[in-house]
């Protein structure tokens, strides 16, 4: 309440009780006085958890809808692989910290990893490239029919959001309160870009209107995206997708899907959950490939995930 409101409601008190203002201001400070829906410390309860979730759910939902997104490209990466001129500069910067301590242990460890993300930063503008084709698909810009999404965050992330933004398309990012604060980056569209409080319910919206879901190199996070997604599939509770991985070499490496087939933990037939590219190209004419041949275009078909 502002300091002239409070003083009207002073000047309405009854001069005959002087402590009346005193009872009144008490009132009007108690936190039980609060609006519900203003009041923070009410709405981050464990009770109120449910409100919360749904709010969490509901605001994308509603701005998704209006823009007109009916089906989106889901690409998944790594936050540690940047734009390649980036990652070459880093590892000049510490190869000329090294020489001028060639003794340093931990200079040549960072530097061996700074040659490995020099090396895998080529996906990067794969995922770029891949942005543009999701980007350009449909009827022009304002066509978010079918619109890439993301983290939101930097990386591969970052990639993606910036090809469909270099060909004037729209993009998703849905970003996550971590206690490390993730910015967005800033090729996401803003009326796109969403904030959530829970990851099931930014993992529901990576799904519930998924044509297809696209793994670059990545770490747990990637991981957790993909093993999700592709249990989801095995146990049917959503439609099947196409699931692409990018980067044979290294997923082969991640993942050894042969060895948990030969250790009887997962069917033979669940190695045709997914399929390898290297490209941009290979990717998107592997996704329209795969729905011309589950009878129907990208364009077509309904929601994948059963709420």
């Amino acid at each position: 309440m502002s300091k002239k409101d409070k003083g009207d409601s002073a000047s309405r008190l009854p001069k005959s009780d002087p402590e009346m203002a005193e009872r009144a201001e008490k009132i009007i400070n108690s936190p039980s006085y609060i609006q519900a829906d203003q009041d923070v410390d009410f709405l981050d309860q464990d009770e109120t958890m449910g409100v919360r979730l749904e709010i969490d759910y509901l605001k994308p939902e509603l701005l998704l809808h209006q823009q007109g997104v009916e089906h989106t490209i889901v690409v998944f990466g790594s936050t540690r692989l940047p734009d390649p001129a980036v990652s070459a500069d880093t590892l000049k910067r510490l190869q000329k910290a090294l020489a001028e301590e060639p003794g340093s242990d931990t200079l040549k460890k960072r530097i061996k990893i700074a040659e490995a993300i020099c090396k895998k930063s080529r996906y990067y503008d794969e995922a770029r490239a891949f942005g543009q084709m999701v980007g350009k698909f449909g009827k022009g810009p304002g066509d978010c029919r079918v619109t890439l999404v993301t983290g939101g965050g930097p990386g591969i992330m970052e990639a993606g959001n910036r090809g469909a933004f270099e060909v004037g398309g729209k993009s998703i990012g849905l970003n996550i309160t971590l206690p490390r604060e993730q910015f967005p980056n800033s090729y996401v569209t803003p009326e796109l870009c969403f904030k959530f409080h829970y990851f099931a319910v930014r993992k529901l919206h990576f799904l519930k209107r998924a044509r297809a879901l696209v793994a670059f190199p990545g770490g747990y996070g990637t991981l957790d995206e993909l093993f999700e997604t592709l249990t989801l599939i095995q146990t049917r509770t959503i439609e099947p997708l196409p699931v692409v991985l990018v980067g044979e070499s290294f997923w082969r490496q991640a993942i050894n899907i042969d060895f948990l087939v030969n250790e009887g933990m997962i069917d033979e037939r669940d190695r045709d959950l997914f399929w390898y590219a290297e490209t941009a190209e290979e990717i998107w004419q592997g996704i329209h490939n795969w729905h011309e041949s589950c009878g129907g275009p990208l364009l077509a078909g309904s929601t994948h995930l059963h709420l």
